[in-house]
């Protein structure tokens, strides 16, 4: 498996940033990451630094460098030094790194009236019949809220909805059809003061689903499929998940997708549609970030990105973390089924726990939910 990074010695010394966009050519990984009171020795040593003001800190920083002919390098160095690096290079880079720091270090606001300051587990629930790996097993309106509320009973913190498969080469369904197998879920989950996502690239569907309880808008094209997208997430108040995605149709998604660095060119185009959103009118406030492991991704980028979490700190902003069942596990596996894909997604999903990602999407609740504790426990979460 080939590497995102070039591993470099040494932090980059004096290089030639004038006319550069330090935001896309100097990017900060936290690395080095300690719980509970190692976390806070850390930070009061001054050899730590918050992350999202949680109970994790960051005790030192991987600094990657794009470089002109492609690729990027990459260096790691303890917390201070790299503080001091930029301290001593020029105004405008320590300016960018102190900028940086503070992002990934600051309190996280509630997300859909989540408190951030500890993992939270969504249920998926696919109103479909033709999903990768549960389409048709709650196709039927009943079986769709049986699912969701064994689901809140095993310990999912929310429900995510949806009512059209976004699996790869999967065929569109009529915003009609749509609206027609998700609201009556999204409804009686609300009523029942259920946090609901709605999954959907569709602003009329948005616009709908918030109106019928659903706090949370959560777009596998980060609003830019739907040309009223913006401006009817704006206009809902609700909160949304921005996910990476190559393109904008899950038909063409995986057809020979390519990147110069996977995990930096994710986190610039999250940077730009989280800029789009403020342009809008989005505050980040409502704003979560999702990296989309396996949309127009092959499983060399899903590694990647994955062994590179932490960089989507840097956003400022929740990190939602969906690997559930997907096709990169069995590629990076046995060619496992998606029923049999598990292991590989707790594994995936212990790795982002582990670089303090805030939402786990999963299908398998109560297994995780089980995982979850277990590793707070280990972490000092209790």
């Amino acid at each position: 498996m080939s590497s995102a990074f070039r591993r470099s010695p040494a932090l980059p010394r004096g290089f030639a940033h004038e006319g550069l966009d330090l935001a896309r050519n100097l990017y900060l990984l936290p690395t080095g990451l300690v719980w509970g009171e190692q976390a806070a020795a850390a930070i009061i040593s001054g050899n730590g630094w918050p992350l999202a003001d949680g109970w994790a800190a960051f005790t030192a920083l991987a600094v990657a460098l794009r470089r002109e002919e492609g690729g990027a390098d990459l260096a790691v160095a303890p917390f201070n030094e790299a503080v001091e690096w930029a301290e001593g290079e020029s105004p405008d880079i320590a300016r960018h790194v102190a900028q940086a720091i503070h992002r990934i270090g600051a309190k996280r606001p509630a997300w859909g009236g989540l408190e951030m300051d500890r993992p939270h587990v969504m249920g998926i629930v696919n109103v479909t019949p033709d999903s990768f790996s549960d389409g048709g097993e709650a196709f039927a309106h009943a079986d769709a809220v049986a699912r969701a509320l064994a689901m809140v009973e095993a310990g999912a913190s929310l429900i995510d909805v949806g009512g059209e498969s976004t699996r790869p080469g999967a065929q569109p369904v009529s915003v009609e059809e749509e609206e027609r197998r998700v609201l009556p879920v999204v409804r009686a989950l609300a009523e029942k003061g259920i946090c609901v996502s709605i999954d959907t690239r569709h602003a009329r569907i948005m616009a709908a689903a918030v109106a019928a309880g659903a706090k949370i808008i959560n777009d596998v094209t980060a609003l830019s499929h739907d040309p009223d997208a913006l401006a009817v997430a704006a206009r809902t108040g609700a909160d949304l998940c921005l996910m990476h995605m190559r393109g904008d149709d899950p038909r063409t998604m995986q057809t020979d997708p390519h990147y110069d660095c996977a995990p930096l060119d994710v986190l610039d185009g999250l940077a730009e549609r989280v800029e789009a959103c403020r342009v809008a009118g989005i505050p980040l406030s409502r704003i979560c970030v999702d990296p989309g492991i396996g949309f127009g991704k092959t499983a060399g980028h899903c590694a990647q990105i994955l062994g590179s979490l932490a960089l989507y700190h840097g956003l400022g902003c929740p990190v939602l973390l969906g690997v559930s069942r997907k096709s990169f596990v069995a590629k990076l596996s046995r060619g496992e089924d998606a029923q049999h894909r598990f292991p590989g997604t707790l594994a995936a999903n212990l790795a982002g726990l582990d670089a303090g990602m805030q939402v786990l999407r999963v299908h398998d609740v109560a297994e995780t939910v089980q995982a979850v504790a277990v590793w707070r426990a280990m972490r000092g979460g209790g």
